[in-house]
């Protein structure tokens, strides 16, 4: 499971309602013993332990965002930044500096245009900033440079939990990217009502099968684990795109996807007054209409726009004349009938693709569960 917490929602400048860019997702192994994660855990120690996250770009003021939420900097696993427009990366440092401070050691990993690495650099320099950790840098032009179709950087969470990370070129002024986010968690069930069938009553033996441990009964008889254990892998996947005025070149990056989250910087009529007032300048954005009538022929059910302009208020009323996010939503409704949501700072949304194995709907992979902030 992936559960998704919008830091920042507004583009290009922050609002009184909304700071620029930014998107935590924790990945959840809802089959890790000793916590419920996501719900009530049966142990707070180990299952604070057990929320690593990923940070999807950094706008300014991310990290006083994350004082509203219950995400640590120690449990961060990567930052991924889609380019480098400063409302999608002024945050970097500072939010570095403070892991720094709050005694971070481990190594993180940082996905990144290399001007982001020319922009830390600098500010290390000038500022004296020091990091107590290795910082990972893994530059977007030579992952995509690789000779590979897969564009993938692997981050190892466990034996049985990883993640792959592809990165997909967008459209925008400036080289832009789309991160794919794939989940994988394998998780070994015992056939206990088998082992009962047979005469064996629960033991130490049990776990060892489990394990993939062959055993030796009491009374001499082997057991093989996999006469005993079934393998299950369950995978999520969530694709975050950065800026981008042409959702076509996502094409094949949303082929088994969950949800997509997309920037919708206006209304499709505001977009070509703007393009019309100065045929010179184009922002390369998107609007929700144009977004949402592709996504309504790729085959993905769910869809979050966020990165709205500043002129759209954050209230819902089709019928003011003053900008706002009903005029967005309606803009994606005219042509989108999949489930459908627009971010707000600090809403939080549940991602699991493994719910179609248990018999539900797909259609409920993506659950609204409120805002983080207060929680």
């Amino acid at each position: 499971m992936l559960k998704l917490t919008f830091l920042g929602t507004s583009a290009g400048v922050p609002t009184k309602q909304r700071n620029v860019t930014a998107l935590a997702i924790e990945c959840l192994n809802p089959y890790l013993s000793g916590a419920q994660q996501g719900n009530q855990p049966q142990n707070a120690n180990q299952n604070k332990k057990s929320r690593p996250w990923l940070l999807i770009d950094c706008g300014e003021g991310t990290q006083q965002q994350l004082l509203h939420t219950k995400l640590s900097l120690h449990q961060l696993q990567a930052i991924c930044i889609t380019h480098v427009h400063g409302d999608h990366c002024y945050g970097l440092p500072g939010l570095l500096a403070s892991a720094a401070m709050s005694g971070r050691r481990e190594p993180l990993t940082l996905i990144a245009p290399k001007a982001i690495a020319t922009l830390l650099e600098a500010i290390t320099l000038t500022t004296e900033l020091y990091l107590p950790f290795a910082l990972n840098f893994v530059a977007i032009e030579e992952v995509l440079s690789e000779q590979s179709d897969t564009n993938k950087v692997n981050i190892r969470l466990s034996d049985q939990h990883q993640l792959d990370i592809d990165i997909t070129p967008l459209a925008h002024r400036v080289a832009s990217h789309a991160f794919g986010i794939t989940q994988t968690i394998q998780h070994r069930t015992l056939d206990t009502d088998k082992l009962l069938a047979q005469g064996i009553p629960a033991s130490a033996l049990w776990g060892k099968l489990q394990q993939g441990q062959d055993v030796i009964t009491e009374d001499g008889q082997q057991l093989c684990a996999d006469d005993y254990v079934n393998d299950e892998v369950s995978r999520t996947r969530v694709v975050v795109a950065g800026d981008n005025d042409t959702p076509a070149s996502l094409t094949a990056a949303l082929v088994d996807t969950d949800l997509l989250v997309h920037e919708a910087t206006y209304t499709h009529e505001v977009l070509t007054k703007i393009q019309a007032k100065n045929p010179e300048f184009d922002p390369m954005h998107s609007s929700a209409q144009s977004v949402a009538g592709f996504v309504e022929n790729s085959g993905v059910n769910n869809l979050i726009l966020t990165h709205f302009s500043a002129r759209y208020q954050s209230f819902d009323n089709p019928n003011s004349s003053t900008p706002n996010m009903a005029h967005i939503r309606l803009d994606a409704e005219s042509v989108y009938q999949g489930n459908l949501w627009l971010a707000a700072d600090f809403d939080q949304y549940m991602v699991d693709g493994a719910v179609d194995l248990a018999g539900i709907n797909e259609n409920n992979r993506v659950q609204y569960l409120g805002s983080a902030r207060g929680r």
